[in-house]
């Protein structure tokens, strides 16, 4: 399988990547919550072991995201705080399995030999069916301002809107990953909506971005605005 790490930690990283291998595994290792969205949108994994405690984005958060969740992928979280509430969280909130730390590679192994015939038949209807992760956006241009966790401010046009997502012609490039709040008014008449957002690429007519918990009064304002512009 190809399994998606994301672990903070170095060494444990390396430690997974290395068992994984030796097991017939493909690993790829990312250190955030931020990283692994943005791998999310070039590849798709099998399976993903995630830490819970992450710096920036958590696990937790992550796994809320609407991109992660449509994906379907089985994710096992791990953490270094072993309590029933943060399982049942995990759980709750769609992962496969919860291990806490130190993990013992035997245990890890049995959950990846449970989820692979999963893991490989979720792929074989994928690749027989259309992309279901394609989303209808609406078409417009639109200011927007883009406030970045570090202090900076940028000035940009939204041209392009959905429910999981935006994009925005900016006059500046931003760093991988970037988390910001982006701020701008829909043709609605209704209040500037004001949504934390990641970026997750750079195409050649803007930057791409995932919405981080968008609130259903956005959701639903997002889908009328949708309905009634043309692609």
């Amino acid at each position: 399988m190809r399994v998606l790490i994301v672990e903070d930690q170095v060494d444990l990283g390396d430690v997974f990547r290395d068992f994984l291998l030796e097991l017939g595994h493909q690993p790829v290792v990312v250190h955030t919550a931020e990283a692994a969205l943005a791998k999310l949108q070039t590849e798709r994994p099998d399976a993903i072991l995630l830490d819970v405690q992450l710096p920036g984005m958590s696990g937790l958060d992550f796994l809320q995201l609407r991109p992660v969740r449509e994906l379907g992928v089985p994710i096992v979280a791990v953490s270094g705080v072993v309590n029933e509430s943060q399982a049942r969280e995990c759980l709750q909130l769609g992962a496969a399995d919860f291990m806490g730390k130190p993990i013992q590679l035997d245990r890890l192994n049995e959950v990846l030999t449970f989820l692979e015939p999963h893991a490989m038949s979720r792929l074989a209807s994928l690749e027989a069916s259309p992309d279901r992760r394609h989303s209808a956006r609406a078409r417009l241009a639109i200011p927007a301002r883009l406030h970045e966790y570090n202090g900076r401010e940028h000035q940009g046009t939204l041209i392009e809107v959905g429910v999981s997502g935006m994009k925005a012609r900016l006059g500046v490039p931003l760093d991988p990953d970037t988390v910001a709040r982006v701020v701008f008014t829909l043709p609605d008449g209704g209040p500037p909506m004001d949504v934390i957002s990641i970026l997750v690429r750079v195409d050649p007519d803007g930057h791409a971005f995932t919405f981080v918990r968008l609130g259903q009064q956005d959701t639903e304002r997002l889908r009328d605005l949708i309905r009634r512009t043309p692609e």
